[in-house]
């Protein structure tokens, strides 16, 4: 029987989207339908070093601005004549050489103060200030795409930001909590059967519960588990088409070597395991990663670095147009430097990746522009971003 205090209203609660509070494994909220083609935004919260990822080793300036932190490239190997990949980024190198991943230097939100909260609100609203925008590029995204073909989920415990808006989306948190019997299951969907609001809803989480259930022991806090169980959802037959997963520990105050290289190592990991997850739908993937803003180009006295401004974006699939490196490289003299202190930024990320979308669903430029960053001044669009 089931709880006399467990009503079918006590399941659904509506903050803009339906959200299903389960047993069943996990949390899940519920909106509409497929695209033919897979995106996924990573965002790195906490400001990611892009000059410690994708390092500038051949600037003159380079070493000496970087002090101990610039060992970690003395042997990695150089992607052109200028820029260099963190060695532990090993699936990242074998896309680059395959011409799937492809990097933007000196990027930066029009956020150009240095709090980890404004930053991100900025990054994924895609306004020019913080708390100006009350909804996400991510979910006006999915406005330029058919009803239909727009299906969404955060891979978190919440929807973020930069998916909340009009359209309805999914999200998915593993859950510690024991599995729901079937017998419990069948009788919520006996109940639900005649209701003509609750009825999808809850065929959308069985839906979900069936391709998420054997991954839920992770919890979601292994990063290769996290990446297989995104490809999971955008792998199957009835899931969503746009992920958003968010990674944090990013913020490298102290001891950046050791601590960057792990990080690293877990996103190299999720990526791997995105593409084996995806099998032949990776042709048709797109993944960008971003962060709220990048750091100060000099080691501070604990081996780490501090907030900054410029960083580095990149774009990994098969449907990307790879093997290559863009930046306006503002160099990393002291001269050069943004106030003094960071990597001055030369490309809006909001243009990379208004561009990638653009690129990706074969939007105009222009429109997908006005749609994703409302408020963004007008610069030239990156063409070329994604294979036609």
């Amino acid at each position: 029987m089931l709880n006399p205090k467990l009503n079918r209203r006590s399941f659904v609660t509506a903050t803009g989207t339906l959200v299903l509070a389960t047993s069943i494994g996990g949390t899940a909220a519920f909106a509409a339908a497929p695209t033919n083609r897979r995106f996924v935004f990573i965002i790195q919260r906490g400001a990611a070093d892009g000059l410690g990822t994708l390092a500038p080793v051949g600037d003159p300036a380079f070493a000496g601005q970087r002090g101990a932190v610039a060992e970690d490239f003395a042997s990695a190997p150089k992607l052109d004549g200028m820029f260099a990949l963190h060695p532990n980024l090993t699936n990242v190198a074998g896309l680059y050489a395959a011409k799937e991943a492809l990097f933007v230097h000196a990027v930066a939100s029009p956020y150009r103060d240095r709090s980890h909260f404004d930053g991100q609100n900025v990054l994924e609203t895609g306004g020019t200030a913080a708390y100006q925008v009350k909804d996400g590029w991510l979910n006006r995204m999915l406005s330029l795409l058919p009803p239909a073909e727009a299906k969404a989920i955060a891979i978190a415990a919440t929807v973020p930001m930069a998916l909340r808006g009009k359209v309805e989306v999914a999200s998915y948190a593993p859950s510690a909590l024991p599995d729901a019997s079937d017998d419990l299951l069948m009788r919520v969907s006996s109940m639900y059967q005649d209701d003509p609001q609750l009825h999808a809803a809850w065929e959308q989480a069985t839906a979900t519960r069936m391709v998420t259930s054997d991954l839920a022991a992770d919890n979601g806090r292994n990063a290769i588990a996290l990446g297989t169980l995104t490809a999971k959802l955008l792998a199957a037959e009835n899931g969503s088409r746009i992920a958003m997963i968010e990674t944090g520990g990013w913020d490298t105050h102290a001891q950046q070597r050791g601590r960057l290289g792990t990080q690293l190592r877990g996103l190299d990991g999720m990526v791997g395991a995105l593409k084996a997850g995806l099998g032949p739908l990776w042709q048709d993937t797109m993944i960008v990663i971003a962060t709220e803003f990048g750091r100060t180009v000099k080691v501070n006295g604990t081996g780490g670095t501090d907030h900054g401004t410029g960083s580095m974006a990149m774009l990994l699939g098969g449907a990307v147009n790879g093997g290559r490196v863009i930046a306006d490289w503002p160099g990393l003299s002291d001269a050069a430097l943004y106030e003094g202190r960071d990597l001055k930024p030369t490309t809006g990320l909001d243009t990379v990746i208004g561009s990638a979308v653009a690129a990706h669903y074969a939007i105009e430029g222009t429109r997908a522009m006005a749609a994703l960053f409302p408020q963004a001044q007008r610069a030239k669009l990156i063409d070329g971003l994604a294979r036609v």
